[in-house]
């Protein structure tokens, strides 16, 4: 019996020795690991960023960065065919890239647009180079924007922008949403309370922030009962744009208003006032949108302007013919951009709202002339332009298909 017993004890001595012999150098070796700190990256580089300013050149930025004229002139070039650095934007920022050892410049960035920004670079010492120029590299990027897909919905009590305010909506947002609808609603005058709509958006996030909306991606505007429907899709043709439930582009010859919604955001009415201010009897028979002195007027289509100056009671006003139907007039301008044979393109500037002639205060007075006639540009339907070919209208319909369940729920 004691044999045994001391036949376990050494077995049990020898497992402990066994344990110490091959586990604790492990055990040493992970508490090293735990005990190890990171390894610290090290920055190389340092930014500094210059503000574009009013009057402020690339030459002029470059000037207060202490750039050489040399380098400057090489950057210059070296992105002449990317794009051109004398477009600098109010606002927007030349960011500079140097080296933390020799402080040599080493990077230009400039974000030309929310997709994209500039990249010059200085190319190593193995470029074969035969200019200053060649030594800088220059290309455009995509801004790699993280997209989150957001869906919204409200109703109208007293207009499309207080609604999207109230409940969180990026401005930028409804703005988009907007313009979407820009060829089917007067926002100023066809909203009504109780009109509903149901969008869906992508947010964009850089290193986990938001940054802005993206593009709408389907939505839905009920207005007066009649619900109007547009998606975003990419033809195999690379053709792109909204398209309603059926295929058609919501894009069509006219936009139902010559403000755009940024500018006409706030207003709101029943409808009642329009017919007020449609009132044959009495010679009005324009609509009128009231807006800021200087809120830029744009025509409602191509055309071209065949009258562009000082004209009695309407005050300084432009005239533009579409076609050999239509015409469209504005008056009361503050200011005029356009001259008569100049040819227009829809959405472009045409003017500022002013109150000249027999106005009483700022405001746009604005006709629609067809055959001659004045008519109720509210009321007038309009052909879309080319929708969905019908070879790609089953794989457009397939693709929005649940997108526009969506917005139905």
């Amino acid at each position: 019996m004691r044999f045994i017993k001391f036949i376990v004890l050494a077995v049990a001595v020898g497992a402990i020795l066994a344990f110490f012999i091959w586990y604790q150098p492990s055990l040493v070796e992970n508490q090293k690991k735990v005990d190890q700190k990171p390894e610290e990256k090290i920055e190389t580089t340092y930014t500094k960023s210059f503000e574009v300013t009013e009057g402020s050149t690339f030459g002029i930025l470059m000037d207060q960065a202490s750039t050489s004229p040399e380098i400057s002139q090489a950057i210059f070039d070296a992105s002449r065919d990317v794009y051109d650095l004398t477009n600098v934007r109010l606002g927007r920022t030349i960011d500079l890239v140097y080296d933390k050892e020799t402080n040599e410049l080493q990077q230009l960035i400039y974000q030309i647009d929310s997709e994209e920004k500039l990249y010059v670079t200085l190319q190593d010492a193995t470029t074969t180079a035969t200019s200053l120029e060649e030594f800088w590299l220059a290309e455009k990027k995509l801004i790699p924007y993280e997209i989150k897909i957001k869906t919204v919905e409200g109703t109208i009590e007293t207009s499309m922008w207080e609604s999207g305010l109230a409940l969180g909506i990026d401005e930028r947002a409804i703005i988009a949403f907007a313009d979407v609808f820009q060829w089917s609603v007067d926002f100023a005058w066809q909203v009504r309370v109780g009109d509903k709509y149901k969008f869906i958006y992508e947010e964009r996030y850089l290193d986990g922030e938001y940054v802005m909306p993206g593009k709408v991606l389907a939505g839905k505007f009920i207005n007066e009962d009649e619900g109007l429907y547009a998606f975003h899709y990419k033809e195999s043709d690379g053709r792109e744009g909204y398209f309603d439930q059926d295929g058609n582009s919501v894009q069509k010859a006219f936009l139902k208003a010559p403000l755009a919604f940024k500018y006409i955001s706030s207003g709101f009415t029943t409808g009642s006032r329009y017919i007020e201010a449609f009132n044959i009897s009495t010679g009005h028979r324009a609509v009128d949108y009231a807006a800021s002195y200087g809120t830029p007027i744009r025509s409602v289509g191509d055309g071209t302007v065949v009258f562009a100056g000082w004209n009695g009671a309407y005050g300084r006003m432009v005239k533009v013919r579409h076609s050999s139907t239509y015409q469209t007039n504005y008056g009361h301008m503050s200011k005029i951009a356009v001259s008569v044979g100049q040819q227009v393109t829809q959405g472009q500037t045409i003017g500022y709202v002013g109150s000249t002639g027999l106005s009483t205060g700022p405001h746009l007075h604005y006709e629609m002339v067809k055959n001659g006639t004045k008519i109720n540009p509210l009321r007038e339907e309009f052909p879309s332009t080319e929708g969905i070919k019908a070879e790609n209208k089953d794989a457009y319909l397939a693709a929005i298909k649940d997108r526009k369940d969506q917005v139905d729920k």
